[in-house]
């Protein structure tokens, strides 16, 4: 962590790879939500598990991907679940 010389902390600037994901399985099928992406070889069409919002996990196919830092992310990085895992 960086800090300043008036005492402050500067903001970090780490990238995170956001993927925009529709749910295919359980209740929440059809929904589409960004998760945060553990996996650097992760693009569009590819197949995932991801927590559901119900408690679990569902399968989900992966829209759109992309690679911002957390002041420049579509959805708030606390909010945000993170993908479980990448299906074959």
């Amino acid at each position: 962590m960086i800090h300043s010389l008036s005492g402050g902390v500067i903001t970090q600037y780490d990238k995170l790879i956001y993927a925009f994901a529709e749910i295919k399985s359980g209740a929440e099928a059809g929904v589409k939500r960004w998760y945060i992406s553990p996996f650097r070889a992760i693009k569009a069409g590819v197949k995932a598990i991801v927590p559901s919002q119900y408690g679990g996990e569902a399968t989900a196919e992966i829209i759109r991907v992309e690679v911002v830092t957390a002041q420049t992310a579509p959805f708030p990085v606390k909010r945000t679940g993170e993908i479980i895992r990448l299906l074959p």
